[in-house]
């Protein structure tokens, strides 16, 4: 009885979640909302106080350090945006042929969303794409590639997904194993679509939009060092945990409060007026808090699937349904373009043990791996997607007809490279 009411709150909280625009629910709220339903039917039906006390304060621990890590995280992005930080980067691409920039943009967002995250980095590179592209025809190819290139390039980096942060601080894979691991196959994911769209593109010029001069409220000092400190912070992170084994959010925290400090000093001789704009405090006000609730809703409601046993059911459904570990991996990361894979990695983390699959095994390598680049299938299946639909109004049944298909190939291609790679070097 339990178990069956768990799932159906489970359920209808989740198609809540998929319905938000149609329902009119924010997705936070039916997140929220599930959680609570689900810890209270459980609560009620245990009756076990200290039980549920234990296993809440574990679910709310291991909760707390990914939420810790993403606000550390967007406040640094925000803090090196609010300084024109990104031109460091925007202002090296120069060419006249859209085939070529392509190219350009989909390795430079492949990388830059390693170190940032998928979400940032489709909202800084299709910014650009706004500054070197006048036609919005243009521009739409270009948005989808962003989308595919932010996800693949998440997916190897311990910092550049959401889901493979989860895995990182769950103990599921280690910096330096992910990208020896998963780097390959996400490569190959970004390069099958990027060759057929640059061919599509071939003989294509960039028609530019006519440049417009604005005042710059920070030097090029101000700049940079707000820009390679943050970046630098980032990037350091898996190296604090290295050194001091202490969790990542620590490091996040720690570097946070170096950017805060450096920047109360460069600003320090400006005006009040002047100086709230670029502040660590603005930042903070400017961070999507909704959907830092929305994690902390979907992980809790997660939590309350697996103290339950919901999700080891789960688990050996599929294993007497399909049999193959791969096959199932393969099937997640395809459902990750319906439903957010955040749940998805969430729940196969609750369905298998670090006993029976310990960190950087075939398993987890590969959940990373497709719960990334699945979601790049339809428009609807990452918060890259979702963010690139609203910036340039791309429709969702042109992205199923133009990309969807290649994404397809992509997300195979990278399949059946991590798979081959992983029989050669095991």
């Amino acid at each position: 009885m339990l178990v069956a009411a768990i799932v159906a709150i489970f359920v209808i909280a989740y198609a809540a979640i998929a319905l938000e625009h149609p329902i009119g629910i924010n997705k936070s709220a039916s997140a929220l909302l599930g959680a609570g339903l689900m810890w209270t039917a459980y609560a009620v039906w245990s009756g076990d106080t200290a039980l549920i006390d234990r296993q809440l304060s574990e679910s709310v621990s291991s909760t707390a350090q990914i939420v810790f890590f993403l606000i550390g995280a967007m406040t640094i992005v925000e803090v090196i945006d609010a300084h024109n930080g990104f031109e460091v980067i925007t202002s090296l691409i120069n060419t006249r042929k859209q085939a070529t920039l392509m190219w350009l943009v989909g390795f430079v967002t492949f990388f830059l969303s390693s170190v940032l995250d998928n979400l940032t980095t489709t909202i800084v590179m299709i910014s650009l794409m706004r500054k070197l592209l006048d036609r919005q025809g243009d521009r739409l190819f270009f948005a989808a590639m962003i989308v595919i290139a932010a996800n693949a390039g998440g997916a190897w980096s311990a910092i550049g997904d959401v889901t493979t942060t989860m895995l990182w601080i769950g103990g599921q894979i280690t910096p330096i194993a992910i990208v020896k691991g998963v780097f390959l196959a996400s490569l190959i994911n970004l390069v099958v679509p990027l060759l057929v769209v640059s061919a599509w593109l071939r003989g294509k010029i960039v028609e530019a939009p006519q440049r417009q001069t604005r005042a710059v409220s920070t030097s090029v000092f101000e700049r940079n060092v707000t820009f390679f400190l943050g970046l630098g912070i980032l990037i350091a992170v898996p190296a604090f945990k290295a050194v001091t084994h202490l969790p990542p959010f620590m490091g996040i925290l720690f570097g946070l409060g170096v950017l805060w400090t450096v920047g109360e000093l460069i600003h320090r001789r400006k005006e009040e007026d002047e100086k709230k704009r670029l502040t660590l405090v603005h930042a903070l006000t400017r961070i999507d808090m909704s959907s830092i609730v929305f994690f902390i809703g979907i992980l809790l409601a997660v939590a309350a699937l697996e103290h339950t046993h919901v999700l080891e059911m789960l688990a050996k459904w599929l294993d007497a349904t399909f049999g193959r570990l791969d096959v199932i991996v393969v099937l997640l990361g395809l459902l990750s373009a319906v439903i957010d894979n955040v749940p998805l990695v969430a729940a196969s983390m609750g369905m298998y043990s670090l006993n029976q699959y310990p960190p950087d095994s075939f398993l987890w390598e590969f959940v990373a791996y497709c719960a990334g680049t699945g979601g790049s299938i339809l428009i609807i299946g990452s918060a890259s997607g979702v963010a690139a639909m609203g910036l340039e109004k791309i429709e969702f049944f042109w992205y199923v007809r133009r990309v969807s298909g290649l994404a397809l190939l992509g997300y195979f291609g990278g399949v059946a490279a991590y798979i081959v790679q992983y029989w050669l070097l095991h």
